[in-house]
């Protein structure tokens, strides 16, 4: 490791410790900032830490330009505490990454498209089948729960009863803890992926519940590239607008409750509120981003909104 590199990595967990202290949680920053740091590590770089260097950490991972945009900042902000101690550091530049205020519209998969997902997942990696059946069991999990991947993967071994069929969601994006119950089908697969996980790394000592080629917890950016690459490998990006987003599955969930009790006929309003406590939000508002107009549901409402007076609602 050369000398920066060991400076760097000091100073980001001195800046991590730092801005703890001071009230913040600081998760998605520490990761991103000690991300860099191995980063730095792997390529030995001399220093000094400059716009060229964040721009090339920052680019090589897949994800979507404000998740980019995000991350640089987080490394600007790194910076100016970092050229208090060494000079060299170059002031980077805010404007490098703008972020795009335009929200793009959720992608729902049908079913075909779903189905066709996981098995592209299950086969994304021939040499190491597990990889695979891990990315399968996560993909699977986020369409029937419509949780966020980061609560995913964040999963301890702890946090699953495979007894009930709960799962506790820690340290949301709201910093609040939640049980979330799974449909049985769900819970089985969840069985099924321990066994095969637990022949496959009988020796691992991480917590993770889903664990990574190298038997530790799978990282944000590796998920995502993981992702992506299943994607690609079921044609899902031939003739789109944009690329599926793992978030898009929580869109799909959200919608296909709300189709399932107009189709049951049940009283709507009153369950958003069970909606909006499942997926962890604080605010309805908050659901109602994940809602989107399909012709399905459309149609399903508006036979509600104009049926007779007295009948079913």
């Amino acid at each position: 490791m050369s000398t920066f590199a060991r400076r760097l990595v000091d100073h980001i967990n001195r800046y991590v410790e730092l801005r703890r202290s001071l009230g913040y949680s600081f998760e998605s920053q520490a990761a991103t900032l000690q991300a860099f740091g191995r980063f730095v590590k792997r390529r030995s770089e001399a220093g000094p830490l400059t716009q060229h260097l964040a721009l090339t950490f920052v680019l090589k991972c897949p994800v979507t330009p404000n998740a980019r945009a995000r991350r640089y900042g987080f490394l600007k902000n790194f910076a100016d505490y970092f050229s208090i101690f060494d000079s060299r550091t170059e002031a980077l530049d805010p404007q490098a990454l703008p972020r795009s205020r335009a929200v793009p519209p959720a992608r729902l998969l049908d079913e075909d498209e779903l189905a066709r997902l996981l098995e592209a997942a299950r086969q994304i990696s021939p040499l190491h089948p597990m990889r695979g059946f891990t990315l399968f069991t996560i993909i699977g999990l986020l369409a029937s729960t419509g949780l966020r991947s980061g609560e995913v993967t964040h999963l301890d071994r702890g946090d699953v009863n495979l007894e009930r069929g709960i799962l506790r969601i820690r340290g949301t994006k709201f910093r609040k803890n939640r049980l979330v119950p799974v449909h049985p089908t769900t819970l089985q697969a969840l069985r099924t992926y321990v066994n095969a996980r637990d022949k496959a790394y009988p020796r691992s000592s991480s917590p993770a519940f889903f664990l990574s080629l190298r038997g530790g917890r799978w990282s944000k950016c590796g998920f995502g590239g993981t992702f992506r690459q299943a994607c690609v490998k079921a044609g899902l990006d031939q003739g789109s607008h944009r690329g599926l987003r793992p978030h898009d599955l929580r869109h799909r969930f959200a919608t296909i409750r709300l189709v399932t009790w107009y189709q049951e006929g049940v009283d709507v309003q009153a369950r958003l509120p069970l909606l909006a406590t499942y997926l962890g939000h604080t605010r309805y508002s908050d659901t109602a981003y994940y809602i989107t107009g399909t012709p399905a549901l459309l149609g399903l409402a508006a036979s509600r909104a104009f049926q007779p007076e007295g009948g079913a609602r």
